[in-house]
């Protein structure tokens, strides 16, 4: 039986963490199967976005320890790999935490474009007081978190709340539970309004430009503005603009 299902309604592919006696922990066999549905919703033409989630109390509690003690190569050996599909994926990803994360869990809500939890969820980096540290998880957290903060949560292990994870960069929304899922529907719908090829690139975008000098921003965002405009999509869109209609991306 699959650790990790899969769910395809109205273009939102929902892909579910369903090992909850171990608290969703990163096993083996869990990391496989999210990476086979992972490989389905970026390949499916019909996927327009991601929600990952988990079953339980807990979205994911990080590393299967007894697997990483018993194991003579480490559990994690795929977990870099998942975390590029996520934030390298064209298609936007929204993360709908069920509950508390911890370690290797918040690096698959780091990778996302999106995160939002209920409040009651808790989070901690719990590497320290294990004795090992959070690396593979730093590669996206650490482009998520405020520095002060990341430094603080890495170095202590200290558990900390869902508006507090908001307020560091952590999360996208901290909402009461009984909102969860209508502000997942929410961000789903407003994405599904967006051009694929759009929002594709935009989320190069966001990543890349603060890295390249204002100069040579401008001249590649020069180009880019161009291409986009005429462009198959942004004809379509600026059309269905003009005639007061849906683009044909939006009306599937």
């Amino acid at each position: 039986m699959s650790l990790v299902h899969k769910d395809l309604a109205a273009g939102v592919a929902t892909i579910t963490l369903d090992s909850p006696p171990n608290r969703n922990a990163l096993s083996v066999r869990l990391l496989g199967d999210l990476k086979e549905r992972l490989t389905w919703a970026l390949a499916e033409p019909e996927v327009r976005v991601i929600v990952l989630t988990a079953t339980g109390t807990v979205f994911c509690s990080g590393a299967d320890i007894k697997e990483q003690r018993s194991s003579d190569a480490p559990v994690t050996a795929s977990f870099p790999e998942i975390l590029a599909m996520i934030w390298e994926s064209p298609k936007p990803v929204i993360c709908r935490l069920n509950g508390t994360a911890r370690a290797g869990g918040l690096g698959l809500v780091a990778a996302c474009d999106f995160a939002i939890a209920p409040l009651t969820a808790s989070f901690a980096f719990t590497e320290v007081r294990l004795g090992v540290v959070p690396a593979m998880i730093s590669v996206p957290v650490l482009r998520r978190l405020d520095p002060r903060a990341a430094a603080e949560y890495f170095l202590t292990g200290e558990v900390f709340d869902a508006s507090r994870a908001a307020e560091i960069g952590l999360l996208s929304r901290a909402v009461p539970e009984e909102e969860l899922d209508a502000t997942v529907a929410h961000y789903a719908g407003l994405l599904m309004k967006g051009g694929p090829e759009a929002l594709a690139i935009t989320k190069r975008l966001v990543r890349e430009v603060p890295q390249v000098s204002f100069e040579e921003g401008q001249r590649q965002m020069t180009q880019l503005s161009a291409e986009r405009f005429t462009s198959e999509e942004g004809q379509e869109g600026i059309a269905a603009y003009m005639d007061k209609r849906p683009p044909k991306w939006a009306s599937k």
